[in-house]
């Protein structure tokens, strides 16, 4: 009897989950039938943040997935340009993006409309192209611009889609067959004739080139002497000064003979200082438009000290949406690679409104002001100035959901935008003029009468004649000047002290700071705004600028590249040149010349340049520099400047007798500093002699002393044992992407990996043998489980 009940209810059971599973398979078939019947539109962006934003606004009926950026791009085993063959190109998918391919492809054969919607540029038309030839061309694909990614933008370019523009993509295409060109034939040639993993670049190079050609005309300066000569004057308890103006009321003049400034020191002694003309005047200062990119990066470098690469990763966040206010996800800014600066009309009507009520009308512009771009170029002028896409998300409101870096920058644009539709300010200026017997002093002031668009932002000031930047604030205390008291004309006053002289040396050009740097590239046509950022970072992860406080100093290998480079490149290298190709590539978004014509003209002249430079180009390998230091291991000979795979280091001249081989700095003014040597504890494995720590262009190393005898090279390694396999040990590495960090040496035996320096330091939480070593502002230096995330607090003492 139990045997059949436990039967029927094992039966019963069965049943049951025979019908629950039929449900779960009669539901997929209907969710595929009802996808294969076409009921969503496909929308495809770049970024999975802006995914998440649009999905958002869109809502049901749309599916909404991101590419992650580019999906194909020339292979990096060769050239993928076939220069014979109309300049046809072999493009490949990214490693990685396979599973992101399958996907796409896969909602798009069920889709029944599809929308490419990657960012409104150069690049953004490309990934659209790229997408469409993976999709195919069965389906009706349009092309969508989001200028800014709120709901309103969002609907209305989705209600007029357009078709994929050719012409930009030409232009897009253009740029990267000449990059791949130039780096591709250039690059080899500097390995074989300077050093393995030397890279040139059609852009970087010319960059490259005008920070060393910076640091030789401040070599090659020759400071001049001048002098000034000041007076302190009083009144009503008012100090002031005044400085020597010239010989004449409107004759300024300039001292640089000693004899005449003691001439005209003993000409004042003892006498009053004459009014002899009291000048007043009202001046208007304007506000200036909304950033741009490029004026974006120079003000986030100099008002917050951000680099441009971190200036663009944080408006790209602003810009794809962020979750603020309880609202979901919010694009706060519009597109953030612009050269416009214009406002679309509903936007600048509503920034004039709010100005109105917030600061009343006397800080509003009497007429909408209307900006024009300087300059000729006309890439990407399709686009808004960057400015926030909603007023009602005030920096102060949205200060919860940003981080500290996401707050300063929003807040930079927003009050930029903002003071671009005030009222300018208003400044009385006075100039006083003194006359002493037959020579004239001048002392000007200024005080705000109304302070109109300064209220809300005031430009950057700095000193360009010295390396010294100047404050926000010192910058307008210089420009405004004295605080003077009311004087008459014809007044006599006796200076409170004894008029004297300060000396002077002009000041040789100042080295670049990422703002000037992008501000010369702007000004000579060099890249695009878009691609400041990249040119940057390039030059410095290849070691050929070094940044020290915020300047670029050019390194002995960026200016030993750079000289070679344009003797044998003289056309490709010219800044002049450089420009008109970007201009050409221009013509070609407009439809104003075949892409191919470009790229013709190109090659034409840059292969005959590459035969040449293969013969020509000085072969450093083979050249030994003579420096007058004497051999640390032979004490007899002199050490050589060499080149070798991990670039210049000193060798005894008297090799192979003598194998001595040093580390050493190179100075500015040319002398040489031997690097003392740091040893690991391990022997090299192949010889047994000492191991050297060594720093090449990935980070640091280990290297056989015996170097060039014995090549043996090793990761560098903590002696911290992986907790994992428990028998390799953490080392040093850098990623793809140039970012550093630490994997256990029994790879790919074991792929145990951590993005902070491993501290042996067990979690008192979890018990895991190490941690990690980590830095932010708001815990400062602390480990972290790289497990349980369970944080630790370092003393003084313990970070050391």
């Amino acid at each position: 009897m139990s045997v059949a009940v436990e039967n029927n209810e094992s039966t019963d059971k069965e049943n049951a989950g025979q019908k629950k599973a039929a449900k779960k398979v009669a539901k997929k078939t209907t969710t595929r039938k009802k996808k294969a019947d076409g009921d969503y539109s496909l929308v495809i962006v770049e970024s999975p943040a802006k995914a998440k934003t649009i999905k958002k606004y869109l809502g049901k009926g749309f599916q909404v997935v991101a590419s992650n950026g580019h999906i194909k791009d020339l292979p990096k085993s060769k050239l993928g340009v076939d220069v014979k063959g109309g300049f046809e190109i072999d493009l490949v998918p990214i490693t990685g993006k396979k599973n992101v391919l399958e996907k796409i492809t896969l909602l798009a054969k069920s889709a029944t409309s599809i929308f490419l919607a990657p960012d409104p540029d150069r690049e953004g038309e490309a990934i659209a192209f790229h997408l469409a030839e993976e999709i195919g061309t069965k389906k009706k694909i349009k092309r969508v611009l989001f200028n800014a990614i709120t709901k309103k933008s969002i609907q209305a370019a989705m209600e007029v889609p357009t078709d994929l523009d050719r012409r930009k993509y030409d232009s897009q295409k253009t740029r990267r067959i000449l990059d791949r060109l130039v780096g591709y034939k250039i690059s080899p040639i500097l390995w074989d004739k300077v050093q393995r993993g030397l890279s040139a670049g059609r852009v970087q190079s010319v960059a490259l080139r005008i920070i060393v050609e910076r640091e030789d005309a401040i070599s090659a300066f020759v400071p001049e002497q001048s002098f000034s000569i000041h007076a302190q004057l009083e009144k009503d308890g008012i100090s002031f000064d005044a400085a020597y103006y010239g010989d004449g009321p409107n004759s300024r003049k300039d001292l640089r003979d000693i004899k005449e400034v003691e001439q005209i020191l003993k000409d004042l002694e003892h006498k009053p200082f004459h009014v002899d003309d009291v000048i007043r005047k009202e001046r208007k200062q304007n506000p200036t438009a909304p950033f741009t990119t490029s004026k974006l990066q120079q003000e986030a470098v100099n008002k917050l000290g951000m680099s441009t690469k971190k200036t663009m990763m944080i408006a790209q966040k602003l810009y794809e949406g962020i979750d603020v206010c309880g609202d979901g996800p919010q694009g706060l800014i519009t597109y953030m690679r612009t050269d416009s600066v214009r406002t679309e009309p509903e936007a600048l009507s509503g920034l004039r409104d709010y100005i109105k009520d917030k600061y009343g009308a006397d800080y509003l512009a009497v007429e909408p002001i209307i900006y024009k771009k300087k300059g000729g170029a006309k890439v990407q002028d399709a686009h808004e100035a960057i400015r926030p896409t909603n007023l009602s998300y005030s920096p102060e409101r949205v200060r919860p959901d940003l981080s500290d870096d996401e707050f300063k920058l929003y807040s930079l644009i927003w009050n930029k935008f903002i003071a671009s539709q005030m009222s300018p300010a208003i400044i009385d200026q006075t100039t006083l003029l003194f006359k002493i017997g037959n020579h004239y002093f001048r002392s000007n002031g200024s005080v705000i009468k109304f302070p109109g668009f300064r209220t809300v932002y005031l430009e950057f000031f700095k000193d360009k004649e010295t390396n010294n930047n100047a404050s926000e604030e010192e910058g307008q205390k210089e420009k405004m000047g004295n605080a003077l008291p009311l004087i008459q004309e014809k007044e006599d006053l006796e200076p409170i002290k004894v008029p004297w002289k300060e000396e002077h040396w002009s000041a040789p050009p100042p080295r670049f700071t990422e703002a000037s740097l992008v501000k010369e590239l702007e000004e000579k046509g060099i890249g695009r705004p878009s691609t400041y950022a990249a040119i940057i970072s390039n030059i410095q992860d290849r070691g050929y600028v070094d940044k020290q406080g915020n300047r670029f100093f050019p390194t002995e290998v960026g200016m030993i590249v750079t000289k070679m480079l344009v003797e044998s490149f003289p056309h490709e290298m010219d800044v002049e040149f450089t420009a008109k190709l970007e201009g050409q590539l221009d013509l070609i978004e407009e439809g104003e010349v075949k892409y191919t014509k470009v790229l013709k003209d190109f090659w034409r002249d840059f292969e005959k340049t590459l035969e040449r430079a293969k013969d020509e180009m000085k072969n450093l390998k083979a050249q030994e520099i003579p420096t007058g230091v004497t051999c640390t291991k032979c004490g007899q000979h002199e050490f050589m400047i060499k080149w070798g795979r991990n670039g210049q280091f000193l060798a005894c001249s008297s090799y192979p007798e003598c194998t001595g081989t040093e580390d050493f700095k190179k100075h500015l003014d040319g002398s040489i500093e031997i690097i003392p040597k740091e040893y690991a504890n391990d022997k090299c494995p192949a010889c047994g002699s000492r191991l050297v720590i060594k720093k090449g262009k990935y980070g640091r190393f280990l290297a056989c002393e015996e170097y060039p005898n014995c090549k043996t090279t090793l990761p560098y390694t903590l002696d911290i044992t992986c907790p994992e396999c428990k028998v390799g040990k953490f080392a040093e590495k850098t990623s793809r992407y140039g970012k550093s960090f630490y994997g256990c040496s029994n790879y790919p035996n074991c792929e145990n990996a951590m993005w902070t320096m491993p501290v042996d330091q067990p979690c008192p939480a979890c018990g895991y043998p190490v941690m990690g070593k980590r830095q932010t502002k708001r815990l400062g230096n602390h480990l972290q489980c790289p497990k349980c995330k369970h944080t630790l607090q370092l003393d003084e003492h313990e970070e050391e």
